[in-house]
């Protein structure tokens, strides 16, 4: 299992608070699948994705991937130990939200 950052976490109960609120058990679902299916994704090609979300090249960062995964992007970095460290939705203000 890939552990995610401090700020990963946190931007992923921010996520899902809303939809706690609400009672958007699907929506929340579908979030944790999204998250799931990266981190399979990420194990299988730890060095793999993009070097930032396309629509946001100044996020490169080195060492650091991205990888879009249903209504998401989903940041990590394979060294010094493999962990995600970031967790946005997709048509978010992300480079302010990383």
């Amino acid at each position: 299992m890939i552990e995610l950052s401090r700020r990963a976490a946190a931007q992923l109960d921010s996520l899902l608070a809303p939809f706690s609120e609400k009672k958007r058990p699907e929506a929340m679902r579908n979030l944790l699948s999204a998250l799931r299916e990266a981190r399979d994704a990420i194990q299988a090609n730890p060095d793999g994705g993009l070097t930032a979300p396309r629509p946001y090249p100044t996020l490169a960062r080195p060492g650091r991937h991205w990888l879009g995964s249903g209504r998401y992007w989903i940041a990590w970095r394979s060294r010094p130990v493999l962990k995600i460290v970031a967790v946005v939705y997709d048509p978010a203000d992300i480079p302010n939200r990383v």
